[in-house]
């Protein structure tokens, strides 16, 4: 039996890649499963309820039309206990059948800067990390994680193993593997760069499944469905898509065999689905909480912040990824109709997060291809502006929910919102807006959208 060790038990590892493995396994290719654990002490309850369950769980899955079917997925053969010396997890990387260790990790957790540099600076834990790792602890960022498994497998002779990307970050698998390689470079390991070099290999991927964060309602459709009270159920839409780049050092499943995509650069798949669903949902969100909205379907379901998320991708981001082998006219109009799937009940709170990394990654660039065109952006300057006046509103304590960002240092924010000139301070932030900050029309952009923005807010609220 070969394993994936997949580090990031979260809901949707659960509801992609573990499928595409069950629907292998169920195909009566069971030569490969999934062993899964976590680097931190989070979701104790969910990860104790698979190990209670042999790591077996169902799957709600939603279409668009609202029908619901159920799947118990078998795929994670092994469950792995977190410890904080990561001893097991550090044990099943260096198990030789180990042939692929996957994670799925949020943008801010790579803790890169504009440049794709290490940013140092900014996060206090990736510097508390380095230093564990530095005194033989084990490391709990995924750069220390992955040293810490990478280490023992060298020390083991286990042999080469790929490194798999299973989130958003656009150019997954290059940035974080220039990612690791600096943690390492910084640890002064230079036999262990020299290995990861020589026996990992590190394929972009791009990953589309809109999984929501389980809520008690879930499982009590699946115990009324099924007869069974599985305590780690969870829902997803209907709609999936893996796209991968052939690259792997020692084997892989057939994932061709089930529908997954395994290209030479997944380069256009990526840029499709970053800026013109990923940065359409963070849209959407953001438009909806200003509004008083507790949902994505209904912001996507309001004819005005509807037409704003089909402006920003139709004058904007199709424009400067054009030519395309993907109908992204078509690409646009799914999206949306996803995004107004009334029965996946995806909440604002959970794709509001996290902007300050969103921004650069999956807005500014398009701000920075119509730039280097000299062409207007009028339509997707709206969509930091949009943010604006939501940071505004979390700086009075008025986000009727917790804002979660990663790369946001708060006092920064504060100051932004409290500087005589917000949307100057705003198109100053070097974080999200790199080496355009401050730029002349960057500012005359954003001002102009704000204003459109604080106009729809006061004409829907009368704020």
């Amino acid at each position: 039996m070969n394993f994936i060790l997949h580090l990031g038990l979260g809901s949707f590892h659960r509801a992609h890649q573990a499928v595409y493995m069950h629907q292998l396994r169920q195909q009566g290719s069971t030569d490969w499963a999934i062993a899964g654990g976590n680097l931190r002490p989070d979701m104790a309850d969910t990860i104790a309820a698979l190990q209670a369950q042999g790591g077996r769980y169902t799957l709600e899955t939603v279409t668009p039309q609202g029908e619901r079917s159920y799947t118990v997925i078998e795929s994670i053969q092994r469950v792995i206990p977190y410890q904080d010396d990561l001893a097991p997890l550090i044990a099943a990387g260096a198990d030789p059948a180990t042939r692929i260790i996957s994670f799925t990790v949020t943008e801010a957790g790579y803790y890169l800067d504009a440049q794709n540099q290490l940013d140092w600076s900014t996060f206090a834990d990736l510097r508390a990390d380095l230093a564990a790792v530095k005194a033989g602890q084990a490391g709990h960022t995924i750069y220390g994680g992955l040293v810490s498994i990478l280490r023992a497998r060298r020390a083991a002779g286990t042999g080469p193993v790929t490194l798999m990307n299973c989130d958003n970050l656009r150019h997954n698998g290059e940035r974080s593997r220039n990612g690791l390689l600096q943690f390492i470079e910084a640890l002064g390991d230079e036999p262990l760069k020299e290995w990861v070099v020589q026996n990992t290999t590190s394929p972009n991927a791009m990953v589309d499944r809109i999984t929501p964060r389980p809520t008690p309602d879930v499982a009590e459709r699946v115990k009324a469905a099924t007869g069974w009270d599985d305590k780690a159920a969870l829902m997803g839409e209907s709609f999936i898509q893996w796209v991968i780049e052939d690259d792997f050092i020692a084997g892989r499943p057939a994932w061709e065999t089930v529908g997954v995509e395994m290209v030479q650069s997944v380069q256009a798949h990526e840029e499709a689905k970053i800026r013109l669903l990923n940065a359409t949902h963070s849209c959407i969100a953001w438009a909806g909480t200003l509004v008083g909205y507790q949902y994505i379907h209904e912001g996507t379901h309001d004819a005005a912040i509807r037409q704003m998320a089909y402006d920003y991708v139709t004058d904007d981001a199709i424009p400067v990824l054009l030519p395309c082998p993907i109908d992204l006219a078509r690409y646009r109009d799914v999206v949306l109709d996803r995004f107004g799937n009334p029965a996946i009940a995806d909440t604002n709170q959970r794709v509001a997060m996290d902007a300050f990394s969103k921004i650069p990654g999956m807005i500014a660039p398009t701000i920075r291809d119509k730039l280097a065109r000299n062409a207007s952006f009028d339509s997707v300057a709206l969509l930091p502006a949009l943010f604006l006046a939501y940071l505004q509103r979390w700086h009075a304590g008025q986000i009727p929910y917790t804002y979660q960002d990663q790369a946001m240092d708060p006092a920064v924010a504060h100051a932004i919102c409290d500087a005589a000139d917000p949307v100057a301070a705003f198109a100053a932030d070097t974080t999200l807006w790199g080496e355009m900050a401050s730029h002349p029309r960057l500012v005359d952009a954003l001002r102009k959208a704000y204003a459109r923005v604080l106009a729809f807010v006061a004409q829907r609220t009368g704020a």
